[in-house]
Formats: C-alpha cells, structure tokens, sequence
C-alpha cells in the first residue's frame, strides 16, 4: 500500500502519528457537513445521546450546544480518537455532561432503549455491515428516539469513490442502500435530505 494509503486508511480506526493528523483534519473538515446536517434536524429535545464513533469529538461538543439540556456518550473503538475526543471536551465531561467510552457500534455496551437519539457522522463507511449495525442502533433507542445518518457523499461524487478505491475498509453507500438497511432493521418514518449543491446528506429514521 502507498504512504497515501496508509495515511486514509487510518480513517476508519486512526492509530499513531498519522492517526493524529487524521482525527486533527477531520475536526476541521468534516466541520461544515455536519453543521449543516444539525441545521436541518427538527428533532424534539432529547435528553440521552450516543454519539457514535465519535472520532475526534468535535460533534459532541455541537450536539451539547444544540441541545443544552442534554447528556452526550460518545462511543468509538480507536483509543486515540478516544484520548482526543476526552480532550476536547475535557470541561463538558467534567460538568457531567458527556462521557467518552470505548465500544464497537455492531456490540455496544449499553442498555436497550437507553437514548432518545443516536448519531453516526461521517462513520458508517467503515461500520461491519449496516443491517447489523442499525439492528443494534434500534435496540439502544427508546421507542419513538431517533437515529440520524450524516455523510459528505450519496456514493456518486468522484473524491469519495476515489477515498473508497484506496481504502480497503471503506464502503460508499448510496441513500438507496441506507435506508433499505434502516428498513430491514426495523426502522420507521426514514427521509433523506441532499445538500442543494454538494453531495451531502442527513438521514433520518425513528424506532
């Protein structure tokens, strides 16, 4: 594998002095889609959110502006997205307002219908399989909570597919093959949203 392979692939479990700069751009880059993203959810106040693979936890801390009266976990499997996400929002997890955990999305250490919403930004390109997964995204939510799906690419555009041919642990999904998953694992009221110019979307499904 090339240097610039090895330093994308450190996308889906970042490790390392690489891994670093990769969790470093993605706090930066990745900041606009998901703005975006929380700009267009019209979701009632939750109290209880997962955060899930929360890389860097970047959107933890906008999840905690966006809804004050929250509490915020954050689960991912990479230690040191880990250690960076602790240390961005090192004062929220000291005002008990969030906690970072080590977990793997298709296994998570939690109980059913824990959270009124969970999220997944930029992260299930790397999860191992989506029916899997969002079956145990659904038994984590209470009844009526809401899962929300952001990604930078609907799988048409040219820079993802080329990030998915050089990273062997990427797959690109379509808004087709998302929300026929979300279906398959029991999910209900599933809408997608594009980017008016980019090929951005939001999905959003409901227990």
């Amino acid at each position: 594998m090339s240097l610039l392979g090895k330093f994308f692939s450190n996308a889906g479990k970042p490790a390392g002095f690489m891994g670093r700069v990769m969790i470093w751009g993605m706090n930066i880059f990745h900041a606009r889609v998901a703005h975006w993203a929380l700009s267009r959810l019209n979701i009632p106040e939750p109290v209880q959110i997962a955060e899930l693979g929360c890389g860097g936890g970047r959107n933890i801390r906008d999840l905690l502006d966006k809804y004050p009266a929250s509490h915020v976990t954050g689960l991912d499997y990479s230690p040191l997205s880990l250690e960076k996400a602790r240390a961005f929002n090192r004062k929220m997890i000291s005002a008990g307002r969030c906690e970072v955990i080590e977990g793997d999305v298709s296994a998570m250490p939690f109980e059913d219908g824990r959270f009124d919403l969970a999220t997944a930004f930029e992260t299930i390109y790397f999860w191992p399989g989506l029916v899997r997964c969002f079956d145990e995204v659904r038994r984590v939510l209470k009844t009526g909570g809401h899962f929300v799906i952001v990604s930078e690419s609907d799988g048409s555009d040219k820079p993802s597919q080329w990030f998915n041919s050089v990273i062997d642990a990427m797959n690109l999904y379509t808004p087709d093959d998302i929300e026929n998953a979300l279906r398959s694992a029991g999910f209900k009221e599933i809408h997608t949203e594009h980017h008016e110019a980019q090929p951005w979307i939001v999905v959003t499904a409901m227990k």
